[in-house]
């Protein structure tokens, strides 16, 4: 699973008495964590902040009306038949034990493996939390934070980030570059500043995608917009913070998108704002192990790709020239990598 889908609850069902429990929603969203467990009699702590409440009512977990997962405490091996039977009729089983020593969890993972029911483990420590993403990230889906005092959040917050995979880039020779009528692209402002050569992968095959650089530049005619990356055209695909492609036309403000420098360095980056707008377009072709492919992007000096010696304007991008893409193998399938053969041109 890729870190940046894992699922982090925050327990707080699990303490004694309800300023405990209070204490630890009130944590909890101090830390920035916004899907967290509660007791049914504990409803009024929604008035705390805005944030996902999943409410505990006897075994059974509830969103609004909608029963979503169980609650199950693993004491024996009768237990784990239990769960069993829990699979593809619950979205969320939530495992709880106080010794997982006691659990051969490669067997659970192994009897939920291609269902529809998520696995959520419930860690006590944050080791306990950094050893379950570390090793069991293929079978469990998430954990539930369960400490014992509030005060262990932030400890947690380092161990269940979500750190991303650096990626691997690799160099395209400019074949050719051709004014193209205007149209309508897409910029994309973040919540986040953006460093110099940092940006986006873009591109208008699924197949290589183009690192097209933020502003964070200061240019003759404007001031650096280092929370910017004005990403090309409508159609062209986006690599968000999960590993899946998304047509920029479908960017709105709150999704999460992947910022990646020169040396594939990886971050998951909020989206404040996107802005579609008509503006002269220029189309970039490059020649990579033996295939053509291209990007379209606005005709303006602000816009930079990256090269292997630092971001280039557009106005100043020759034929021949190297720049950094992604490539990759197979297709996509609604964003989705997938094994097929595919020809975008």
């Amino acid at each position: 699973m890729s870190p940046s889908t894992r699922i982090v609850w925050v327990r707080s069902d699990h303490l004694s008495s309800y300023e405990e429990r209070k204490k630890m929603v009130s944590s909890a969203l101090e830390a920035g964590f916004v899907e967290i467990v509660i007791r049914e009699q504990d409803k009024e702590l929604k008035r705390l902040g805005r944030f996902d409440a999943i409410v505990l009512k006897g075994t059974s977990l509830y969103m609004e009306d909608e029963r979503v997962g169980e609650l199950l405490e693993i004491r024996s091996n009768q237990d784990l038949m239990k769960a069993a039977a829990y699979k593809d009729q619950v979205k969320n089983l939530l495992i709880s034990t106080k010794d997982w020593k006691v659990i051969p969890l490669e067997n659970l993972i192994a009897d939920f493996q291609g269902s529809t029911t998520k696995i959520i483990a419930s860690a006590a420590t944050p080791e306990e939390a950094r050893l379950f993403f570390e090793t069991l990230e293929v079978g469990v889906s998430g954990v539930a934070i369960a400490p014992t005092s509030a005060s262990m959040l932030q400890d947690f917050k380092v161990a269940s980030s979500r750190e991303l995979p650096k990626l691997e880039l690799t160099t395209a020779v400019i074949t050719r570059i051709v004014p193209v009528a205007t149209g309508d692209r897409v910029c994309i402002d973040t919540c986040s500043l953006l460093r110099v050569g940092e940006g986006m992968l873009v591109g208008s095959q699924s197949a290589c995608l183009f690192l097209i650089c933020s502003e964070s530049i200061e240019s003759e005619y404007v001031a650096a917009r280092p929370f910017r990356v004005n990403a090309g055209a409508v159609h062209a695909y986006v690599l968000t913070s999960s590993g899946r492609t998304r047509y920029l036309s479908e960017i709105r403000g709150g999704d999460e998108l992947m910022a990646i420098d020169q040396s594939g360095n990886c971050r998951s980056v909020a989206v404040g704002r996107s802005k579609i707008e008509r503006r002269p377009l220029l189309l970039l072709e490059v020649r990579a192990k033996e295939r053509k492919y291209s990007t379209i992007l606005q005709n303006a000096e602000t816009i930079r790709l990256c090269t292997p010696s630092g971001p280039v304007s557009i106005s100043d991008i020759q034929v021949g020239q190297e720049v950094l893409v992604r490539l990759e193998e197979g297709g996509r399938h609604f964003g989705h990598a997938i094994t097929e053969t595919i020809t975008e041109i």
